[in-house]
């Protein structure tokens, strides 16, 4: 009998050994997924800010610089200090920049923050070390292309969670402070910019660089489709208790849940499930769809642009963690 009642905890032992291993396995594995799926990300970020940083330093050197052409937010006022004074302008594109990143920090977040900061140093470290040639002296053109290689440079770095240009995070600001949109507050910062241009530089150097800003402004558009737009997200999966408390913890977006059937197969069949609903910024596509994949590779996801928002927790979090 007493042999009877030692294999029995023996197999008892042994089955709860076995149970603590494979938690233990399934833990690891989540554990170094999730690092794998983040430094991937930050690898994709780090790529799309140094094509920026390039793309924005070819379009100061190769086209504005020497023909002392300026742009809208904080690189136009960097561009109109570095003219008016004899600052390198690889200085003044950190100092005017200061302000907003610590604004950022505030208002966006500390990951954010870091990522612009490491991008404007080294957009200044480029543009005091790295040699570009002087495409062109035709007014036109240098306004056209200068301001395309700038504002690919901007899109290019924002697409990689970070700016070099920090009048966006300024403007988000003031519009949750006052109300208005984030399209309206960079209107008014650059009507004042060019106003002082004009004034300083010239009225035709000021229409050139005009131009300038909505060759810039148009291609920022291009590759980041609106920095001032929302995204609607719908997101249809067999673990959407689990995508829920993320949406709601990590970034702080309410859900809205709609009960839904979905059906797939030959036979049509029809299951029930959880469709899931936030709202969120374009600076954040890049960490839900990370989280996402971190929970359900497999789930379908839907993004819609919003052109803007009202109540609720959008404008009332911060847009990065």
């Amino acid at each position: 009998m007493g042999n009877f009642w030692t294999k029995l905890l023996i197999q008892f032992r042994d089955k709860q050994f076995s149970e603590r291993k494979r938690v233990i396995t399934f833990q690891l594995f989540k554990k170094y997924k999730d690092i794998f799926i983040n430094t991937k990300r930050q690898f994709k970020d780090l790529i799309l800010i140094t094509v920026g940083i390039f793309s924005a330093s070819f379009g100061f050197k190769g086209f504005l610089l020497t023909n002392h052409f300026i742009d809208g937010g904080a690189t136009g006022i960097s561009l109109l200090i570095s003219e008016l004074t004899e600052i390198p302008l690889y200085i003044l594109i950190i100092c005017v920049n200061i302000p907003f990143i610590i604004l950022a920090y505030n208002v966006i977040g500390k990951q954010f923050a870091i990522k612009s900061a490491i991008a404007i140093a080294g957009l200044s470290f480029v543009l005091a070390k790295v040699t570009f040639p002087n495409v062109t002296n035709d007014n036109l053109l240098v306004a056209i292309f200068g301001g395309f290689f700038l504002g690919a440079g901007i899109g290019f770095a924002i697409r990689g969670s970070a700016v070099i240009d920090g009048t966006e995070v300024l403007a988000i600001f003031l519009s949750r402070k006052f109300g208005t949109t984030i399209g309206d507050i960079i209107i008014a910062i650059n009507v004042i910019i060019f106003g002082a241009a004009s004034y300083f530089l010239g009225v035709e150097i000021a229409l050139y660089s005009m131009i300038t800003y909505l060759a810039a402004s148009k291609t920022l558009d291009f590759i980041v489709e609106g920095i001032e737009e929302y995204i609607a997200v719908t997101i249809v999966s067999s673990h959407s208790e689990e995508i829920r408390q993320m949406i709601i913890n990590k970034m702080g977006r309410g859900v809205t849940i709609y009960s839904g059937k979905r059906g797939y197969g030959k036979r049509g069949e029809i299951k029930e499930v959880e469709i899931l609903y936030t709202v969120i910024t374009r600076l954040e596509v890049s960490k839900i769809t990370t989280e996402i994949e971190k929970i359900e590779p497999t789930a379908f996801v839907v993004m819609n642009s919003v052109k803007d928002t009202k109540g609720g927790m959008i404008k009332k979090r911060a847009l990065m963690h």
